[in-house]
C-alpha cells in the first residue's frame, strides 16, 4: 500500500471511530478522604499534603480528588464522619491521629487506610505489627512513649526550680496518654520532679487542672497530643499564662501560638512521607505488605516572648539547641 493511501486510510478510520479508541483514554479521577481535626493547623497541613501529592503527580481536581473532612474531639462526631467519608467509596482513606484512624477502621476493612501520628497501631489492634501491617492500614506512628522524659529534661532545664508537673490529657481521645504520663513518671525522680496525672474531659476540666497545680511554688504542666487538647488549645494556653504556668507542648505549632516551648515530631516531614504511601497504594501497592515507619526528625521551638513574660530566662545552650526561636 502507497503511503498516501495509508494515511488516508487512518484518516478515515480516526472520523469514523470513538476519541478513546484511537487515543489513550485518560485514567479516573482517584479519590482520597481525608479525617483530620478541624483546627488552622489541620487546614496548614492539609495544605501540605496536597502539595506533597500534587509533587508526586497527583493534582486535586484533576487526576485527583482530595475530600477534607475536619472534626472535633467529639468520638461520636468522628465516628460519624468516618462512616460518612467510607460511605463515598474513596480510593484511599487517610487518618490523621489515633481516634479519626479508629473510626475510619471500624468502619471499613477493605478500603486502604494510610494513617499518621497514631500511638502504638498494634497495641490498638489497628495494624498486625509493624514490619507486616497485615491488614488494610499501615502509615506512621507517633512519638515513643519514652519521649515524655525528654519533654520533662527540656522543661527542667528553663524552669530549674520545677518540683512537680502536670501531665494533661483526655484519656477518651488520647489513646496514648497513659503510656506517656508512665514514661513522665519514671523519668520525674531523675530531675527530683514530681509527676501528676491530670485527666480531663470538658472543658470545665482544664481551669480546674491547671489551677489546683499552681497552689505552691514550682509548678510546670506537659501538654500531651490529643485531639481534644487540639480543640482547646487556646484555653489552654491562656491559663497557662494567667497562671503563670510553664509549660511544654508536644505539637511544635503550639509555640507559635503563645506556648512556653514545644519539642516534637516534624509535621511536614511526616504529611510528605504519608502522601508517598498514598501515591504506592494508588499505583497498586498492598497496605498489608507496607511497613508502618516512625517519624524520623524532631524540632524543639522555643517561644521567647512567653518565657520572658513569665519572667523565665532561656540558657544559652537551650537556644543554641532550638530549631526555632519565636521572638
Amino acid at each position: 500500500m502507497r503511503r498516501r493511501q495509508f494515511l488516508a486510510l487512518l484518516g478515515g478510520m480516526a472520523i469514523g471511530c470513538p476519541a478513546d479508541v484511537v487515543a489513550q483514554k485518560p485514567d479516573r479521577v482517584r479519590r482520597i478522604g481525608v479525617l483530620t481535626a478541624g483546627s488552622a493547623y489541620g487546614q496548614r497541613r492539609a495544605k501540605i499534603f496536597t502539595q506533597a501529592l500534587q509533587d508526586l503527580g497527583w493534582t486535586d481536581g484533576q487526576n485527583t480528588r482530595i475530600d477534607y473532612r475536619w472534626a472535633s474531639s467529639d468520638i461520636e462526631q468522628i465516628q460519624s464522619i468516618a462512616k460518612e467519608l467510607v460511605g463515598s467509596r474513596p480510593d484511599v482513606l487517610v487518618g490523621a491521629g489515633s481516634a479519626p484512624t479508629a473510626a475510619l477502621q471500624q468502619a471499613t476493612r477493605t478500603i486502604p487506610i494510610v494513617f499518621l501520628m497514631v500511638t502504638d497501631p498494634v497495641a490498638q489492634g489497628i495494624v498486625e505489627s509493624l514490619a507486616r501491617p497485615g491488614g488494610n492500614a499501615t502509615g506512621f506512628f507517633a512519638m515513643e512513649p519514652s519521649v515524655g522524659g525528654k519533654w520533662l529534661e527540656l522543661l527542667k532545664e528553663i524552669v530549674p526550680g520545677l518540683r512537680r508537673v502536670a501531665v494533661i490529657f483526655n484519656p477518651e481521645t488520647s489513646t496514648g496518654g497513659t503510656s506517656y504520663l508512665h514514661s513522665v513518671e519514671r523519668a520525674a525522680p531523675l530531675f527530683s520532679v514530681e509527676a501528676i496525672g491530670a485527666p480531663v474531659h470538658h472543658a470545665g476540666d482544664i481551669e480546674l487542672a491547671i489551677s489546683s497545680h499552681v497552689r505552691e511554688p514550682g509548678g510546670g504542666l506537659i501538654v500531651l497530643p490529643d485531639a481534644f487538647t487540639a480543640s482547646h488549645l487556646k484555653q489552654i494556653i491562656e491559663l497557662a499564662a494567667r497562671y503563670r504556668l510553664p509549660a511544654i507542648y508536644s505539637i511544635l505549632d503550639y509555640a507559635d501560638e503563645g506556648g512556653l516551648m514545644a519539642y516534637g515530631t516534624d509535621v511536614v516531614d511526616l504529611y510528605r512521607r504519608m502522601a508517598s504511601y498514598v501515591d504506592q497504594i494508588l499505583k497498586g501497592a498492598n497496605p498489608a505488605n507496607l511497613p508502618v515507619q516512625a517519624p524520623t526528625k524532631f524540632r524543639l521551638v522555643i517561644n521567647l516572648k512567653t518565657a520572658q513574660a513569665l519572667g523565665l530566662t532561656v540558657p544559652p545552650s537551650l537556644l543554641d539547641r532550638a530549631d526555632e526561636v519565636v521572638e
